[in-house]
């Protein structure tokens, strides 16, 4: 299972909301299933993505929302809370796709980031895709004072559709 984590705000028919919908398709086409937030924006453009490559798609909806009607998840599972919904997104993929976003996706990848740096989880992938990740990323490997030295290699920067398949295919 791969999970995404994306703006809720970029909307339908803007020129990353297409992309990730046709990468979303791809990668449901590879064989993955997905696991999102659930709701409007990246994470609709990722569920309908892998929906129409026959993958299975997971909500990890928030309580005080709404479900988005239309929405296209296989199923939907509500959790209480910001931080439920986090440990959820968080724990159970194989793999992680970090696509445009704003303060909610920086704290998911932040977080997931961290969690696979000091191994509190397992290795595995964690893409980062989109062009509004590059420069932030490299703000950051020359200010950051990292916990762990090894800590900027468990960071895949995946800039085509063939990058992110490639990574998931290894």
């Amino acid at each position: 299972m791969l999970a995404a984590f994306g703006s809720s705000r970029i909307v339908q028919g803007d020129a990353r909301f297409v992309d990730v919908e046709l990468l979303s398709e791809k990668i449901g086409q590879a064989g993955w299933h997905g696991l999102v937030g659930g709701h409007q924006g990246m994470m609709a453009a990722f569920s309908q993505g892998i929906t129409a490559g026959s993958g299975h798609v997971t909500g990890i909806t928030l309580e005080v929302f709404p479900t988005p009607p239309q929405n296209s998840l296989s199923e939907e599972k509500r959790a209480s809370d910001f931080f439920e919904r986090m440990q959820m997104l968080i724990e159970q993929p194989a793999a992680y796709l970090v696509l445009p976003g704003g303060l909610g996706t920086l704290a998911e990848f932040a977080m997931t980031w961290d969690l696979l740096a000091i191994k509190i989880l397992e290795p595995r992938p964690l893409l980062v895709y989109g062009a509004c990740w590059e420069p932030l990323i490299d703000m950051m490997q020359q200010q950051l004072v990292m916990s762990v030295d090894s800590g900027f290699q468990c960071l895949q920067y995946c800039e085509t559709h063939e990058d992110v398949l490639a990574a998931l295919a290894d």
